[in-house]
């Protein structure tokens, strides 16, 4: 199906270079006619103020965040038994999963996994260092909670995944980002706004989050890193990229339509 429709395409958008090149290797695509627009993300860069831009929150406690639909492959056993190694940093770190479980997990497994994460959160004795909140979020409460955390943790298990909309969001908010070696990642972080791990690596995610909350100056240069990314990463960017793109199109149509009536006539 996909050939298919790439086949009677005359421009084909990709997220990703690696979805690009998987494309015109995998489906034998004319490299032409494949074009890169990121995914993009709500303008969540906060105010002018730097303290502004970093964190939201009083607390003295640094916060670990990860967020988006709960099920399995989302890498969250991982990175609580790395969250379990940190219990020496004063202050302890707080990590926080937020997100509802994915509906399809729900319908096939009911809160399986999400017990199963708190029954290892006990077992591990880090109940005090972590917080699940198992609920919706609307956009202007989903903008606070990213700009609130002061490190965002994709621990995926996924080497495959090309597109992240999480990841994108954490960047645009000038987040410093801790995510395992998956494809969207290895692209958008490799400027130096994140640090990479291997997947399925506790002592990898611990050695990151550790380096992130106290060598001093790794956050804030790699905050910085994000926010020179972001404004290529807004919606309104991206938005303007895809006029830009069918603009082209329509012109180079209309060119080709007009010699096909010349040679007729």
């Amino acid at each position: 199906v996909l050939a298919r429709v790439v086949k009677a395409a005359s421009l084909v958008i990709t997220m990703t270079d690696t979805a690009r090149r998987r494309l015109i290797h995998g489906w034998v695509v004319d490299p032409a006619k494949v074009q890169v627009i990121a995914h993009g993300a709500e303008d969540n860069r906060g105010a002018d103020d730097p303290a502004l831009r970093t964190r939201l929150t009083d607390s003295p406690n640094p916060t670990v965040l990860t967020w988006g639909l709960l099920g399995e492959g989302k890498g969250i056993e991982w990175a609580l038994t790395a969250v379990a190694d940190l219990t020496d940093l004063d202050p302890q770190p707080h990590y926080r999963v937020v997100g509802e479980t994915h509906p399809r997990v729900l319908e096939r497994q009911g809160e399986a996994y999400r017990n199963g994460l708190i029954a290892q959160t006990q077992a591990l004795g880090i109940t005090s260092m972590v917080t699940f909140e198992g609920r919706y979020l609307d956009l202007p409460s989903l903008l606070g909670i990213v700009r609130a955390a002061d490190v965002v943790l994709l621990p995926y298990d996924s080497r495959d995944q090309v597109t992240s909309g999480v990841l994108t969001e954490a960047v645009v908010a000038g987040k410093p980002v801790v995510s395992t070696r998956f494809p969207h990642a290895v692209e958008l972080l490799s400027s130096g706004a994140g640090l990479l791990v291997p997947q399925r690596d506790p002592a990898a995610i611990s050695a990151a989050l550790r380096r992130l909350l106290t060598e001093p100056g790794l956050a804030e240069n790699m905050g910085a890193e994000a926010r020179l990314l972001a404004p290529g990463l807004l919606w309104s960017a991206v938005a303007g990229e895809y006029i830009e793109a069918g603009d082209r199109l329509m012109t180079t149509n209309a060119a080709l339509q007009s010699v096909g009536r010349l040679f007729v006539a």
